[in-house]
């Protein structure tokens, strides 16, 4: 199935290529040019969007704005690097200390660029770390796995390495490791225990109103998955012989479950071309850049994710283990929550992060709180305008709250 796609592809990026190329030169036109050029300039962008890279996108946050005007110019450095992940760094020219926020992106078929406005909002008031996961077909297999204690450990090292009175936060997927890491480091006692912990749109109790991706995972024996979802690093690549859930196959099961959305969007993105309203196409194009550029999984870790947190709901059941030891979120004491979730998202459904709350038995009411943000999709939690001038000043209130 693989190698098939990568042939595909390969015998379609040199008609990409060059519309792509045209589409860029045309683009460049600062005249309002007749229909036959917008015409042009249209077909070429539909064509060029037509498939997937994996290559990771750029973040492209070169300055950032806080709510005085005042600018301040963003360098990207990477602190820590393994095998699988580099842990890095926004760092904001001529600002003294502020709250360190350790982003946590999701591993689920896209690259950490996909929060690169969950990064720049955050940027007005805080400094900001996040996980950038490398794609796991340019990963040796002699590097070793990577499972979900792996993640699990990235998290914890991050910690540590960011130090004391850090803050975590976690969008979708992860928000399960990272309530694993805080239950874990607290109960340990560890100095770096995060001071508090953002959990947004995930899947901590998946039996809560139920989602077409939960209903998906649940439809199939394990089995089922392991048989038709995994395979093998094509020879081309450096992780040649490494078992992954190709990203390519992920994207299009997301997509499949919102196909008339998704072509819907490309007729627009079409139709304001025409129009000659660039800034309104501009805006689809830009995200499909971002969501067509794809990674994949690692086999271990898609495996055990579907198996633990969808099937099984190992955490709320109270039998999740990281490295053979049973996790226990009652032993979350100092570290204040706060969970976050979209009316409208059809991913992670209404109730599924709030669940955390319940799972840290032990913290005091005025520790936890909770937003339901109206109007919003998935996406929308954690990028665009609600997320900014809504949801962003509950998660500054916590952390300033505690600091």
């Amino acid at each position: 199935m693989y190698s098939a796609y990568q042939q595909a592809s390969h015998w379609m990026n040199p008609l990409r290529f060059s519309a792509g190329s045209l589409f860029t030169l045309l683009n460049k036109d600062d005249t309002k040019p007749g229909y036959v050029y917008r015409y042009m300039k249209a077909m070429n962008e539909q064509i060029a969007l037509m498939g997937f890279t994996h290559v990771r996108p750029k973040f492209g946050i070169g300055e950032v704005q806080d709510d005085l005007g005042h600018r301040f110019e963003v360098m990207e450095e990477v602190n820590v690097k393994t095998s699988f992940c580099h842990l890095l760094h926004f760092k904001k020219i001529g600002v003294g200390p502020q709250p360190k926020i350790l982003l946590v992106a999701p591993m689920s078929g896209h690259f950490a660029t996909l929060l690169s406005g969950t990064v720049k909002t955050l940027l007005k008031d805080h400094d900001v770390y996040i996980t950038d996961w490398l794609n796991v077909r340019d990963i040796p297999l002699n590097k070793g796995k990577f499972d979900f204690d792996s993640y699990v450990r990235h998290v914890i090292d991050f910690l540590e390495y960011l130090g004391p009175h850090s803050h975590l936060m976690a969008v979708c997927q992860p928000t399960v490791a990272c309530l694993v890491a805080t239950a874990v480091m607290s109960e340990d006692q560890h100095d770096c225990v995060p001071m508090s912990l953002t959990l947004m749109a995930g899947p901590i109790d998946v039996r809560n109103n139920p989602t077409k991706v939960n209903d998906l995972a649940n439809q199939k024996p394990l089995s089922w998955f392991k048989q038709k979802l995994i395979d093998t690093v094509p020879s081309q690549y450096h992780g040649r012989g490494r078992k992954v859930y190709p990203g390519f196959v992920q994207l299009n099961a997301f997509m499949s479950m919102n196909l008339e959305r998704h072509k819907e969007s490309f007729k627009k993105l079409y139709e304001y071309r025409i129009a000659g309203e660039d800034e309104k196409a501009q805006v689809i194009h830009d995200f499909y850049d971002e969501y067509f550029a794809i990674m994949d999984l690692s086999a271990d870790f898609y495996i055990e994710t579907i198996q633990k947190i969808f099937q099984d709901c190992d955490l709320p059941n109270g039998c999740l283990t990281f490295e053979g030891r049973l996790v226990n979120p009652q032993k979350i004491r100092k570290t204040f929550l706060l969970t976050v979730e979209g009316e409208r998202d059809d991913i992670c459904g209404i109730g599924q992060t709030l669940a955390a709350q319940d799972l840290c038995s032990a913290l005091p009411p005025f520790m936890k709180s909770h937003h339901l943000q109206p109007g919003v999709g998935h996406y929308g939690v954690f990028n665009g305008k609600r997320w900014e001038t809504q949801v962003y000043p509950v998660v500054r209130n916590l952390i300033q709250s505690c600091q």
